[in-house]
């Protein structure tokens, strides 16, 4: 192959990898609903509790609600509210928790 060619082709490869990964990202992938685990929890739990100001997680899971990462807290109010992270551990959202504040405690909980 000519150097133009092998330039395609790696170009074609690039690209066919990085939609299959945003496709992944995007349905779930193959864990949705799991449980985050070492740094990755480490991580989301920091940034999860810096944006609401503290509180208590309750859950953790990966590939939740369309973000990469979803981190539930029990305030001190009792309120929970769910805390979604991108693949970065960026907040991208937060809500009241669909359960609310009698969540029970779950497989996924921590």
């Amino acid at each position: 192959m000519n150097r133009r060619t092998r330039l395609i082709a790696l170009s074609a490869a690039v690209v066919a990898i990085a939609t299959g990964a945003t496709i992944v990202v995007a349905n779930g992938g193959p864990d949705t609903d799991a449980p985050l685990t070492g740094t990755d929890l480490d991580r989301a739990t920091e940034a999860a509790l810096a944006h609401t100001g503290g509180g208590t997680v309750i859950e953790s899971e990966i590939g939740d609600d369309g973000a990469a990462y979803g981190i539930e807290i029990r305030l001190d109010d009792g309120s929970v509210v769910e805390v979604n992270l991108d693949a970065a551990f960026a907040v991208i959202g937060s809500e009241p928790d669909d359960d609310g504040a009698n969540d029970q405690d779950g497989p996924n909980d921590n």
